[in-house]
């Protein structure tokens, strides 16, 4: 049972707890806007980053890794900007070939490197157990700049603070959680829940996304298994069951109009933001 010391899974909560508290009210816009591979291409991209700082300078500054990172998921999110205001009809198509040829020049770069496989793996699942204090103090400064930013401005509307401040996000979490549980913790609530209530919808995305780390969490521990991808697993079941019932409860009281769309009106809801679109 020394597994599941809270000094070993502790931090791991915390961070999992931070990472949901941001992904969950930008996943539900990233679900509205129908771009939904944008975190998993800006998290490959940010990937990218930090293997090509750590080829060609990791040996002399973690900073200068980083900054790599940042640098390379911010200009990723520059040319999305200006894709999805020219080509708006395309923007996934342009999301997916960006993703494939970061993917590629990533395989390319790690060719490189004696440990490249190990790195790989790293950054597809994250290290999750290995987060330190000074992480958690790091994000948590990170993330509390973007929900502010996304408390008290339309995110859904400006483009360029949308993609600037995902940008960020998704290059601090792909480092602790990995490419994977990015997209997952992003994008699994807030499909789960796209027919709760809009009032709750956050709150329902939320505790799927910690029901899903802590099961994942203590079922990485129990069977000695990849915390990444045990929390994954555990996540999308988990919402799967919670869309059915979500359905079930609220579906059928609607009569089959989504919530948001009433009195000849259509609403976009977008964390405390209500904004009204002609018909």
């Amino acid at each position: 049972m020394d597994a599941l010391s809270l000094d070993i899974l502790g931090p791991a909560l915390v961070a999992g707890l931070l990472i949901l508290a941001t992904h969950v009210p930008l996943g539900a816009i990233v679900l509205n806007r129908g771009i939904i591979f944008i975190d998993i291409a800006l998290a490959q991209v940010a990937a990218l980053g930090v293997v090509f700082g750590t080829v060609m300078w990791g040996a002399v500054s973690g900073l200068v890794v980083q900054a790599c990172a940042v640098a390379a998921a911010l200009s990723c999110s520059v040319v999305l900007t200006w894709t999805d205001k020219r080509f708006p009809e395309i923007q996934e198509a342009i999301i997916g070939v960006l993703y494939v040829f970061a993917a590629a020049l990533q395989i390319i770069l790690l060719a490189y490197s004696a440990n490249g496989a190990e790195h790989l793996k790293a950054l597809l699942v994250g290290q999750i157990l290995w987060v330190t204090p000074l992480q958690l103090l790091v994000i948590g400064l990170i993330y509390a700049a973007v929900l502010a930013l996304w408390y008290f401005r339309d995110l859904a509307r400006e483009r360029h603070l949308f993609y600037g401040g995902f940008a960020v996000v998704i290059t601090a979490s792909v480092q602790i959680v990995g490419v994977l549980l990015v997209f997952a913790s992003l994008i699994v609530p807030a499909l789960a829940t796209r027919h709760a209530p809009a009032r709750w919808r956050l709150t329902i995305a939320f505790n799927i996304g910690v029901f899903g780390y802590v099961g994942g969490l203590v079922a990485s521990a129990i069977l000695d298994i990849p915390t990444g991808a045990a929390i994954v697993c555990v996540l999308v079941p988990a919402a799967a069951l919670a869309a059915v019932l979500i359905e079930r409860r609220f579906g059928g009281a609607r009569d089959g109009v989504p919530d948001g769309v009433q009195d000849g009106g259509a609403y976009r809801h977008d964390g405390p933001h209500v904004h009204q679109r002609a018909e």
